[in-house]
């Protein structure tokens, strides 16, 4: 009974850092973004857009634009829906024309990467400007 419990807690372990790891590697999500957007207090011009994860737990992204010479490092939580995404996305606050990356969903995954608010985010939420999801289709790459 020992060995079916140890198995149990062992088998639940391995689950969680596979979605973890779901971000790891050479997995590489990438979108054509039309318009500029904010991450970690920068701008990213728009233009392709390449999301992989710089650590194995998946807490330090890379969002790159190579057109653009834009490379930059994220902090990222993770929380885990009901459902699994539908497909690969990014997910953006819009507060009128401006644009912050906020998410990362993955196909077939349950888990979200959440990106921190920027300083000028954290500004406008301050002034009660109003925001909007926008949720852009992704693939991998």
């Amino acid at each position: 009974m020992k060995q079916a419990n140890w198995l149990v807690v062992l088998t639940l372990v391995v689950l969680s850092g596979m979605a973890a790891a779901q971000l790891i590697g050479s997995t590489r999500i990438v979108a054509q973004v039309p318009f500029e957007f904010v991450v970690a207090n920068k701008i990213v011009p728009a233009g392709e857009c390449v999301v992989q994860a710089a650590t194995m737990d998946g807490k330090i992204l890379v969002i790159r634009n190579s057109a653009a010479k834009v490379a930059l490092m994220s902090t990222s939580s993770q929380t885990e829906a009901r459902q699994d995404a539908s497909h690969y996305a990014l997910v953006f606050k819009r507060y009128g024309d401006r644009y912050f990356l906020s998410g990362i969903k993955l196909e077939g995954s349950s888990i979200t990467y959440h990106l921190p608010e920027s300083r000028a985010e954290t500004e406008l939420r301050a002034r009660n400007a109003s925001a909007t999801e926008e949720t852009l289709l992704a693939s991998l790459k």
